[in-house]
């Protein structure tokens, strides 16, 4: 808002026009004294209470009658000169300019806060629009990697279930080559003497299916393959070691030859 111009507080009256105004304001007081006392006299006056009654309506409807004569008729003007017209003409601004320069201070101080309000606002939108944009990379960033997960889960189930299936495949194989080896290759039976010399003894240790002997070679060159010998013990019937020896099936150590490993195969 503009700043409103300047007004006089001191406008220049000539002393004739400030008579006057004094003049007719003594009239207008000498009016209001002879008003007053004609009231003090009334309300001396001794008399009957129905009397009194009457005149008070009578005062009421005269007091009510003269109340819309004020209502309907205009403002007279205190003075027709035009010295004290432009005196009272330029008080009345004055109390307006000050009036309206208060205004716009409040004015000027709303429209500060109501910018500071904006800056703060605009500057919270702009936060709210960065944090906007990370979570939505967050999210597009955890989509991806929901996505990787669930086709790794897929591999890993179908993984799993070859795994499970291979698991099976070899009980299997197993199962059938201990009946296979059972069946064509049992164990010596107590107390019968063997076909050669070398194993006329009975042995003294419980000793080991062919079956056994297998697994347990095929254990070890799966868990330790730098390390796939077997000492042979007691329990290893020799005709067993012979037989794995001759067709291949097991391999002796180069520099020991109580240790055999299981040929590999797999390799």
């Amino acid at each position: 808002a503009e700043d409103l111009p300047e007004i006089s507080k001191d406008p220049v009256c000539p002393v004739d026009a400030k008579e006057e105004l004094l003049n007719e304001c003594e009239s207008i007081w000498k009016q209001m004294e002879e008003c007053q006392s004609k009231l003090m006299l009334l309300e001396k006056e001794t008399l009957s209470s129905d009397v009194k009654v009457r005149q008070s309506m009578m005062q009421v409807k005269a007091l009510t009658a003269e109340y819309n004569q004020w209502q309907k008729r205009s403002p007279e003007i205190i003075s027709t000169n035009p010295d004290v017209l432009l005196t009272l003409g330029m008080e009345e601004l004055q109390k307006v300019k000050n009036d309206l320069e208060m205004v716009q201070s409040v004015l000027k101080l709303k429209d500060k806060q109501l910018e500071e309000d904006l800056k703060r606002e605009q500057q919270w939108h702009e936060e709210q629009e960065q944090l906007l944009d990370l979570l939505n990379g967050l999210e597009e960033e955890t989509k991806t990697q929901v996505e990787q997960l669930s086709k790794k889960s897929r591999a890993f189930h179908e993984l799993r279930s070859k795994t499970l299936k291979l698991k099976i495949y070899k009980e299997t194989i197993l199962n059938a080559l201990g009946e296979f080896l059972e069946e064509h290759f049992p164990l010596p039976e107590k107390g019968k003497t063997a076909k050669k010399k070398n194993y006329s003894q009975e042995p003294a240790v419980e000793l080991l299916t062919l079956h056994k002997i297998l697994e347990i070679l095929i254990n070890k060159i799966m868990s330790t393959p730098h390390e796939p010998y077997v000492t042979i013990s007691d329990s290893f019937w020799p005709p067993y070691v012979e037989l794995l020896l001759r067709y291949g099936v097991a391999l002796r150590h180069p520099e020991d030859p109580n240790r055999i490993r299981l040929e590999a195969f797999h390799m």
